[in-house]
């Protein structure tokens, strides 16, 4: 399936929008890895424990939006977005949501 940034797909038309579609993943840190996490900070510079983290929440929430998307008929997403936050301070959600949309090549 087509996930894409933009509103539009050069050389396709949307023939349908099929409304908005998203993915939620919650995911929390282990007690090792956020004291690991803590003293990397100490040091300073990136702390790879959560970046791997919210990468692999990123693309869980990415594959959970686009099985919704084809549940409701969808060859595409577009205007996709993602939108994070915390929740009781050991908590992180990410959310992928975007417009499911039927595309079909523009005629030539």
């Amino acid at each position: 399936m087509l996930v894409t940034t933009t509103e539009t797909v050069p050389n396709h038309t949307v023939r349908a929008t099929l409304g908005q579609v998203f993915g939620v993943v919650v995911r929390s840190r282990g007690l090792g890895g956020n004291i690991t996490a803590s003293l990397r900070s100490i040091v300073g510079g990136e702390i790879p424990e959560y970046t791997r983290l919210i990468e692999d929440t990123r693309r869980h929430a990415i594959d959970r939006m686009v099985q919704n998307a084809t549940l409701m008929g969808a060859n595409a997403i577009v205007m996709m977005r993602f939108d994070s936050g915390e929740i009781a301070q050991s908590m992180n959600e990410v959310v992928a949501y975007g417009t499911a949309v039927i595309l079909d090549p523009a005629p030539e």
